[in-house]
């Protein structure tokens, strides 16, 4: 028996909302203690690990994932959603790949607290908060930005596992590759959930909620770095 549609915004804002409450999962990037001794125990290409290592962390990075759910919240068309996922993909390919192998990373807190004001932009573009102050932002060159802020975020954390440079294109490839796998389950998901969703009458009486929401999402990730930055 379907859900009656009344339940469709409950278990989206539930969804969005669970992050406020534990904030041990706000903390995306961090990585499990096992993964971290396996980085250090390679000494040469390990493409399966990498590649689920990769895929891992973008299935588990809520950060990344309430971005991304902001990105598709209303785009009905297949193309559209190609299209923008493909800009917020080279850019974290991009860093991601060239922060790694030039060694550049930056500061875990700092990257990740962009990466929170990422989600607040696009739950804000969502409502339409820009338009009413007369703000005229291209979506597709903020996901670029914003996409490449993700991406350093996972080339600091790749560096801090002490990957070994022995094999280090093929694995770093692998874990991008990952990456891709990840999202692609993840928009799988999130994707056929709100085409669901948008269907439904609920859809239009409830999106304002829901995008209020995913900005309340957003301010705690990036609040959770900034208080981790300060008592750094």
């Amino acid at each position: 028996m379907r859900a009656a549609p009344r339940h469709w915004p409950a278990l989206a804002v539930l969804a969005l909302a669970s992050v406020l409450f534990m904030p041990t999962l706000a903390l995306a990037h961090d990585v499990a203690e096992g993964d971290k001794a396996f980085v250090l125990s390679v000494d040469g290409p390990a493409i399966f690990p990498f590649l689920y290592l990769g895929a891992k962390h973008m299935v588990t990075g809520y950060d990344h994932i309430a971005f991304l759910v902001g990105v598709v919240f209303f785009l009905s068309r297949l193309r559209d959603v190609v299209v923008y996922v493909s800009m917020f993909t080279i850019g974290h390919s991009l860093t991601l790949i060239g922060g790694v192998l030039l060694n550049t990373g930056a500061n875990a807190y700092i990257i990740d607290a962009i990466i929170g004001l990422s989600v607040i932009y696009k739950g804000v573009e969502n409502i339409g908060g820009f338009r009413r102050i007369g703000w005229n932002v291209d979506t597709r060159l903020a996901v670029l930005v914003f996409g490449l802020f993700h991406g350093m975020g996972l080339a600091t954390k790749v560096l801090d596992l002490g990957i070994s440079q022995n094999g280090l294109l093929a694995n770093l490839l692998a874990f991008n590759v990952g990456v891709e796998l990840g999202q692609v389950l993840v928009l799988a998901f999130v994707v056929s959930l709100f085409a669901a969703w948008r269907a439904r009458p609920s859809f239009t009486r409830y999106a304002f909620a829901a995008n209020v929401a995913l900005i309340a999402v957003g301010l705690v990730l990036t609040a959770i770095q900034i208080e981790g930055y300060l008592a750094a």
